[in-house]
Parts: structure tokens; C-alpha cells; sequence
């Protein structure tokens, strides 16, 4: 029996248990906000009207359940079939662009509330982002197609990485960046222009939720473009997954706050019109 292992058979058995210790916490975490949000989750899903934008919600909310259930499969269940690794693999950046795009999908539609719904700004709103998807999955799995899996040469850890360089992984979040960048322009283009006009409760909260929303990811963005292309073994992808479980979080998070706000209003607040799963303004007057 090998008793000895290289330095990189004992750099890849650690990276991939750092990953599994990440990937408990992430779950820790996912849960814990479910089980604390419980009563809201139930009480806007049995008492809001059934719109497309609330189907879009259940999506965003219950797809990283399906992501975090496919990567603790793979990072626990012992396995030697570097194609079973590739599939899941596959499985798992496609939840996660199917989560990204689906929390992304929210404040496109919030931004283009701030503009009064502009349906110039949305088209090309939608033109951009479907180009950056496109992208985004055409580089992710024209990565992980050709690339090598391996598994720890060191028994009793599980799990499977990529041993060839991955390098091209960072051109999705750069897009991401990119794209969050853009709304981000624009949310605080229309805020300045109408900050000293605007009192609406709703608005200002829609404009603080965007922003807030934003500035997070974008800092997640900037820090998987650095752990993808200076990472190696696990490491590499350790934030992939949690960007899209904290953006999914904010996402429903706050569409869950600004209908709770729009119905504690009454209608007093008569500046703001709620269409879409009462969640955003199409209108405000000065």
C-alpha cells in the first residue's frame, strides 16, 4: 500500500476537503435563511396573485436547493468515473447559470421600472443580457468539456476536480460584472435625476434594493474572476456556487420586502403602481 504522496496528491486531497467544509457551510447557510424566512415564504406564496414574475420567484428560490443537493452528491458519494464527474459537473453550472439568470432576471425588471418601463431600455436590457448568457454558457461548458477530472490518489477523499487549467472560467463572472455595472449606471443615473422629487417610500426602497443588490454582485464577480484564474485544484471554483445561493437569496429576499410594503400601504402610497407580482413601480409622480 502507497504510504507516500506527492506534494500534489496532498494539495488536491486538501483543496477538496476545504471544498466539502465550504460546501456544508453554504448548505448551513442556505437552510438556516429558509428555515428563518418561513412564515413570509408561505405567506406570499399562498396570498400574492399567481403572476409570471412569482412563477420566476419560485424558480429562483427552490433551483439552489437542486444545485446544493447535485454538489454535495458529487463531493461526498465516493466516485472513480471521471465521466460521472464530467455530467455532474455540467449539471451544476447550468443550475447556477439557470439561478444567476433567473436573480438577474428581478432587477432587470426593477431597472427598467425606475425608467417607467421603457420599452426601448428593455429590449436592449434583454438583447445585452441573452448575448452575455449566451456567452457565459458557451464558454462554461466549452471549458469543461475537454477538460481532464481527477480524483484523490489519498483514500477516503471524496470528490472529483479538474486537473487541467480552467483558466476561461473567469470570462462568466466577467460578463456578470459587466452586466451589474450597466444596471447599476443606470439605477443611479434615474435616482439622481429624480432624488429631490421622488418621496415615495416604494421607490426609494427599490432604488436602495438595486444598489445594495448590485454592489454585492459585483464584489462577488471581482472575487471568482481572481480565485478562477490564480486558484487551483478546488479552489478555484470555491465561490462559484455561493454567488449564485447569496444572489438568489437577495433576490426573493427583497422581492418579498417590497410586497410586503406595497401591502401594508393600502393604496395610501398612490404615487406607486405595484404591476408584475406587485413588485415593481412603473410610474412616479413629481
Amino acid at each position: 500500500m502507497q504510504t507516500d504522496y506527492s506534494a500534489d496528491d496532498v494539495a488536491a486531497a486538501a483543496s477538496l476537503q476545504f471544498f466539502a467544509y465550504i460546501y456544508v457551510l453554504i448548505t448551513t447557510f442556505w437552510t438556516y435563511d429558509y428555515a428563518c424566512s418561513l412564515d413570509e415564504e408561505w405567506k406570499f406564496l399562498f396570498v400574492s396573485h399567481w403572476t409570471k414574475v412569482k412563477g420566476l420567484y419560485i424558480v429562483t428560490r427552490y433551483v439552489p436547493f437542486l444545485l446544493l443537493a447535485t454538489n454535495l452528491y458529487l463531493t461526498f458519494i465516493p466516485n472513480e468515473n471521471s465521466g460521472e464527474c464530467r455530467a455532474l459537473d455540467n449539471i451544476c453550472s447550468g443550475l447556477g447559470i439557470l439561478s444567476a439568470v433567473c436573480s438577474e432576471s428581478f432587477f432587470i425588471l426593477r431597472t427598467c421600472a425606475l425608467w417607467n418601463n421603457n420599452k426601448i431600455l428593455l429590449a436592449a436590457m434583454l438583447v445585452t443580457f441573452l448575448t452575455f448568457v449566451g456567452a457565459a454558457i458557451g464558454v462554461s461548458f466549452a471549458t469543461t468539456a475537454p477538460a481532464t477530472y481527477a480524483i484523490s490518489a489519498i483514500p477516503g477523499i471524496t470528490g472529483c476536480y479538474q486537473s487541467s487549467s480552467s483558466f476561461q472560467l473567469f470570462i462568466p463572472f466577467l460578463l456578470l460584472c459587466a452586466f451589474e455595472l450597466g444596471l447599476l449606471t443606470l439605477t443611479l443615473t434615474r435616482a439622481i435625476q429624480n432624488w429631490r422629487l421622488t418621496t415615495s417610500r416604494l421607490y426609494i426602497v427599490l432604488v436602495n434594493h438595486n444598489v445594495l443588490y448590485y454592489i454585492c454582485g459585483l464584489l462577488f464577480s471581482v472575487a471568482n474572476i481572481f480565485t478562477s484564474l490564480l486558484l487551483h485544484y478546488s479552489y478555484h471554483a470555491i465561490l462559484h456556487d455561493f454567488q449564485f445561493i447569496v444572489l438568489a437569496i437577495l433576490a426573493t429576499r427583497m422581492h418579498r420586502h417590497l410586497w410586503q410594503m406595497k401591502r401594508q400601504t393600502h393604496g395610501s402610497d398612490a404615487l406607486m403602481q405595484i404591476p408584475m407580482s406587485d413588485m415593481s413601480p412603473t410610474e412616479h409622480t413629481v
